[in-house]
């Protein structure tokens, strides 16, 4: 072993011996874990008028879970949704009203998406000297890097004046896809030395038509893929404030920060495996689980294995089955709800109707599964995660811009919640933490060192 190493093992000890808190003091001082109890509720931090999620009903004083329902300024996300469907695509106009308030009118909406095709470019041979430099096949760390570089570009870096604000979050909104995409390529061309393709966006596509003609050889794709696509955006665009990533967004915002450094925070916040990089985590474990079990169509089989997966003797031994369950949701997740229709749809275009219907068996016996090895408080469901995998594999977008394509879309959120914090508190934010350490006196060192 290593001298460096042996320090580090004596003192990452100490650290564990020291740091660790005896977890019955969180019940004693009544702390709540994560700020959330045993049911799922969280404390609340704040207050907004940007979306809204329902999980539970009050029934005769009592919480009563209930099927999931989510809104963005007031509109049901599924009547959203169906209001696109097959007319056009809708992650601008769905941008616009968690920006500004309202639907969009025709005209409006005609100028806002212009006004993000003016954006949709980067400062010269940015994408040479800042993306292509020491390429990551972390991303979301490369997105992070651009993002804060970025603001070295900007002579009114520090404005916080709502205008400026505003300015600059469009402008991340336009450029996110390019800075994800054209980061993969770079990445994907200098370690896994393929072909680099860097596409300049068109300004006549939408969001997710540009993303996919800038992330493929030949520029090509379907009007399905597009949609479904539009649609995982919209779905991921924005999920409240009690969110970790837009938390951090209103937290960060709260000291007075800058922009670039607040939408870096957030995405350092996404990455985490916790929060925005669970989709990976259930693409790969359904991986698992097509190479382990022999009769995909079997449901005993795969229930049997899905036992195995709680129990910790299969796949990544957590014990968790992943995608299913939501801090928040508990009978339903109205996002998976809308986006399951859309997800079969493509399975049949690209032939996949085997793989889809694996899914559908598992959405439905696991929470079954789960209930038998420990008591559910609120219920357990497939969250969007479930089936966002699913569809971005059938896209052939490859793993490592999964939790990018959810900072696309959230990007639009965590503006809108910008923007809310600076107009509305001018305190910051600054949470309790109470001291369980205890007083200790000085030891005499004369008397020691002797």
């Amino acid at each position: 072993m290593k001298k460096n190493d042996t320090y580090l093992t004596k003192y990452a000890d100490l650290c564990r011996k020291e740091d660790a808190i005896n977890q019955e003091l969180f019940d004693k001082h009544g702390v709540l874990r994560g700020l959330r109890d045993k049911n799922g509720n969280g404390v609340v931090a704040g207050l907004t008028n940007i979306s809204r999620i329902e999980s539970f009903q009050m029934v005769n004083g009592e919480k009563k879970p209930c099927e999931g329902k989510l809104w963005y300024r007031g509109y049901n996300v599924i009547d959203l949704i169906r209001g696109i469907q097959g007319n056009h695509f809708g992650f601008e106009e769905v941008a616009y009203l968690l920006l500004f308030g309202n639907l969009p009118t025709e005209t409006e909406l005609e100028e806002f998406t212009e006004h993000l095709a003016s954006k949709r470019t980067l400062p010269r041979n940015f994408t040479r000297d800042v993306i292509m430099k020491a390429p990551s096949s972390d991303i979301m760390n490369s997105l992070t890097r651009s993002v804060l570089t970025l603001a070295s570009y900007d002579k009114n870096c520090n404005d916080n004046s709502i205008e400026n604000v505003l300015n600059q979050c469009m402008s991340l909104i336009s450029t996110f896809p390019m800075l994800a995409v054209y980061g993969y390529h770079a990445y994907n061309h200098y370690t896994n030395d393929d072909s680099m393709y860097i596409h300049r966006p068109q300004k006549k596509l939408s969001t997710a038509e540009n993303l996919l003609m800038m992330l493929r050889p030949d520029k090509q794709y379907t009007k399905l893929e597009a949609q479904v696509l539009d649609i995982a955006l919209i779905l991921h665009m924005e999920h409240g404030g009690g969110n970790n990533s837009t938390f951090t967004t209103r937290v960060v915002t709260s000291s007075g920060s800058d922009t670039y450094s607040v939408i870096a925070a957030a995405l350092s916040s996404l990455k985490g495996p916790k929060h925005g990089g669970a989709n990976i985590k259930v693409v790969e474990m359904m991986r698992d689980i097509s190479k382990h079990v022999s009769n995909w169509e079997d449901e005993t089989e795969v229930r049997e294995y899905l036992r195995k997966i709680l129990n910790k003797e299969a796949f990544d031994g957590k014990g968790l089955i992943y995608g299913m369950g939501h801090a928040v949701y508990s009978l339903s997740d109205p996002r998976a709800q809308v986006f399951k229709g859309f997800v079969e749809k493509l399975a049949t275009e690209k032939h996949r109707e085997k793989d889809f219907a694996l899914y559908s068996m598992i959405e439905r016996i696991a929470p079954e599964v789960i209930s038998e090895k420990s008591k559910i408080y609120k219920g357990v469901s497939a969250n969007v995660d479930f089936y966002s995998g699913f569809v971005y594999s059938m896209l052939e977008i490859p793993l490592e811009l999964y939790t990018p394509i959810f900072a696309i879309a959230r990007i639009v959120g965590w503006s809108a919640h910008r923007l809310e914090e600076l107009i509305n508190m001018d305190k910051i934010i600054r949470p309790a933490y109470k001291s369980v350490m205890e007083v200790r006196e000085m030891e005499n060192r004369e008397n020691q060192n002797s």
